[in-house]
């Protein structure tokens, strides 16, 4: 890991800039303009961390420093689920510019990032703090928006990665003892799972489940809650709830797009206004 620093230039907060090494292979040129931008803007100090431990021990160690994320979803996912586990998440607000594929920037669209690396730069530096609600599940995993189990992706292994090109994420799932190839397909199979809503049952294990979707609502408001559906061959159930709780034979989920799994239980928790980020003013 190398790192520099540029002098303080009075105003914004001084920063701790965290860049994906996919990032940088994929959009090289967003990279080093929201890098100028950002140095140039502040006090700013860059850091290439390459693997979670490393992650953590930057993170641990960045003092008053805001941490901004150039990179994916994922990267951003990396990042919260880092402070999560340091209890640090709330202490200050995440700025990110989004430098990578469309397909990796779905969550960072939705919470309202602007899309290109001179806006997105200024709306960490002058932009200000939103208080959003997270998921966070029970084997140390976070979302940002949303969670999605699909029939077809249950206990099935893919002879690819899909979108985990980051280094990051290789080396995390290798941590946690997950794959990275589990298939989240879209297609019309089914699995049998036990899917309970604040102790509700949604659906049993004798009933086979298509889809259950898990969306945090937008909007300005911190809900608290967040939006479910079941969808079954013959019947469709929606629900609001704080927590989740899916049990079955072996299933693969997607958190953000991004492919985790197979476990055989999962429960998931809404932590209201739990983290901050930093979108232009007005």
């Amino acid at each position: 890991m190398s790192s520099l620093s540029t002098p303080a230039t009075g105003g914004p907060e001084p920063l701790l800039l965290l860049l994906d090494p996919a990032a940088r292979q994929t959009d090289g040129e967003s990279v080093r303009i929201a890098r100028d931008v950002l140095c140039g803007g502040t006090d700013a100090k860059v850091a290439y961390p390459e693997s979670p431990s490393e992650l953590d021990r930057v993170l641990s160690h960045r003092g008053r420093r805001r941490p901004v994320v150039i990179g994916s979803d994922l990267a951003m996912q990396r990042v919260l689920q880092a402070l999560y586990r340091q209890r640090e998440l709330g202490a200050d607000p995440v700025g990110m510019v989004p430098v990578g594929r469309s397909d990796e920037l779905v969550a960072a669209r939705a919470l309202g990032v602007p899309g290109e690396p001179v806006p997105a730069a200024r709306a960490v530096l002058g932009g200000v703090p939103r208080k959003l609600d997270l998921l966070v599940d029970d084997g140390g995993g976070v979302a940002l928006g949303k969670v999605r189990i699909s029939g077809s992706g249950a206990g099935r292994i893919a002879g690819r990665t899909g979108g985990w090109r980051s280094l990051w994420a290789k080396l995390a799932a290798a941590e946690q003892g997950t794959s990275l190839t589990v298939e989240a397909g879209r297609g019309e199979h089914s699995a049998l799972l036990r899917v309970e809503a604040d102790g509700r049952l949604l659906a049993d294990l004798d009933q086979p489940v298509r889809v259950v979707e898990v969306t945090l609502p937008g909007g300005e408001a911190i809900g608290g809650v967040m939006e479910i559906v079941v969808r079954t061959p013959g019947a469709l159930v929606r629900a609001r709830a704080a927590t989740l709780a899916v049990t079955g034979r072996g299933f693969g989920y997607e958190a953000d797009g991004q492919p985790v799994g197979p476990v055989r239980d999962r429960t998931w928790t809404v932590h209201p206004g739990a983290w901050g980020l930093l979108l232009p003013s007005g």
